[in-house]
C-alpha cells in the first residue's frame, strides 16, 4: 500500500480527480489489452497498439477525465510513425478497478512502468522505450523518469505542469488551506531535475489551465542536457493535436528518432551508399 499524504484528503481528492468509468471493451485492430495488477485486487487497464515490435514503444499516461478508449483513433496515428503505443489508465478510470487518489497514482505508475516493461521484454520488443504524460499524466511519466532514468530513452510531456498549488487554485482547490506544501504535492518541477535522458516538452501557447510558464519552467529545472521545449500555436489545453494535425506526429517521430539514432548521420550514409 502506498503510503498516504496531505493530498489524499477527501477534499482533494474530490477536485484533482474526474474518473469516467467504463466496462473493458475489444481492443481495435493492431491493439490488444493489458491488465496489470498494482496490487491484490487492484488491475489497472492498459492498451498496446503495435506498428513492429522491433519499433520504438511510448507508454503514454493520459490527462485528467479522459480513459485509454479516448485514444483509439489516436494510437493508429502513431503506428503510421512506426512507434508502439501503450497507453495506461488511472486507477477507478476506464475498466480499472478501485478508487483514485494522489499516493495511489504515483505508487501505481512505478508499478505500471515495472510490468509493461517485463511485458514487453518478455513479447521482445525493443527496449527502445519512452515515457509520455500529458496534463495530470505528466506526474506519472516525472515520477518514473525521476526513478528509473537509467531505464528509458527519453521523456515527453504534453502540456504539463511544474508546480501543483497554482493548478489547484485554477481548478478552485485552496491547498494552502489544509496546510500543504508544494513539497506535499507532485513536485514536478523538482523531480524533473533527476531526468538526464533527451526530454521534449509539446504545450500550448493558448492554454489557460496550466499556463505556458509551467512548461518554460519544466524545461528550465530539466536535468537533461538534450531538452527541447515546442510551443504550438493557437493551441489551448486540449487542442494540440486538432491545431498541429500529423506535424504534432511527425514532431515526436522527429524527436525519437533523433534519440534512438535513426536520422543519425552515419545510418543515413549507409542507407544512401545501399540504395545507389
Amino acid at each position: 500500500m502506498t503510503e498516504k499524504t496531505p493530498l489524499d484528503s477527501p477534499e482533494a481528492q474530490q477536485l484533482l480527480f474526474h474518473p469516467k468509468v467504463t466496462r473493458e471493451t475489444s481492443a481495435p485492430e493492431h491493439a490488444v489489452n493489458i491488465n496489470v495488477e498494482v496490487e491484490p485486487g487492484i488491475h489497472i487497464g492498459c492498451r498496446l497498439f503495435t506498428a513492429d515490435p522491433k519499433a520504438p514503444t511510448i507508454i503514454f499516461f493520459h490527462g485528467n477525465g479522459e480513459i485509454v478508449q479516448d485514444y483509439d483513433e489516436i494510437g493508429p496515428l502513431y503506428l503510421r510513425q512506426n512507434i508502439n503505443f501503450l497507453i495506461t489508465d488511472f486507477r477507478g478510470y476506464g475498466w480499472s478497478d478501485g478508487t483514485p487518489s494522489f499516493s495511489a497514482l504515483l505508487g501505481d505508475s512505478l508499478v505500471l512502468f515495472t510490468e509493461l516493461k517485463k511485458y514487453l521484454s518478455e513479447n521482445q520488443y525493443s527496449p527502445i522505450l519512452f515515457l509520455m504524460g500529458r496534463s495530470l499524466g505528466s506526474a506519472c511519466a516525472i515520477e518514473i523518469a525521476s526513478k528509473h532514468d537509467s531505464e528509458i530513452s527519453g521523456l515527453i510531456i504534453e502540456s504539463g505542469f511544474a508546480e501543483t498549488l497554482p493548478l489547484a487554485r485554477t481548478l478552485g482547490i485552496d491547498l494552502s488551506s489544509l496546510s500543504i506544501s508544494e513539497e506535499d504535492t507532485f513536485n514536478n518541477g523538482h523531480k524533473i531535475q533527476q531526468v538526464t535522458k533527451p526530454t521534449f516538452l509539446l504545450h500550448g501557447q493558448l492554454d489557460t489551465l496550466i499556463p505556458l510558464w509551467q512548461a518554460e519552467k519544466l524545461h528550465a529545472e530539466c536535468g537533461a542536457r538534450s531538452k527541447e521545449l515546442q510551443v504550438v500555436p493557437g493551441a489551448d489545453h486540449n487542442s494540440l493535436i486538432a491545431i498541429g494535425g500529423m506535424y504534432y506526429f511527425q514532431a515526436i517521430k522527429q524527436f525519437i528518432d533523433k534519440v534512438s539514432g535513426e536520422n543519425d548521420w552515419r545510418k543515413r550514409r549507409k542507407n544512401y551508399k545501399n540504395d545507389m
